[in-house]
């Protein structure tokens, strides 16, 4: 039973994480104010820990 219910908590973070850096790479290629390499970096940021450099990300718009 803990078992079952560590997996269903693994798997609902790994689902939150997935959600989050969708949701944080469509508003960086929608950002025309970003070059290039700028949107590479929020990109790799965005997979690394998404939840933090969202906020990051919109603090410094």
């Amino acid at each position: 039973m803990t078992e079952l219910l560590v997996q269903t908590i693994l798997l609902i973070a790994v689902l939150a994480h997935l959600v989050l850096a969708s949701v944080m790479y469509k508003k960086i290629n929608t950002d025309p104010s970003l070059s290039f390499h700028q949107k590479n970096l929020w990109r790799l940021r965005a997979l690394i820990f998404p939840a933090y450099y969202w906020f990051a990300f919109r603090k410094k718009k």
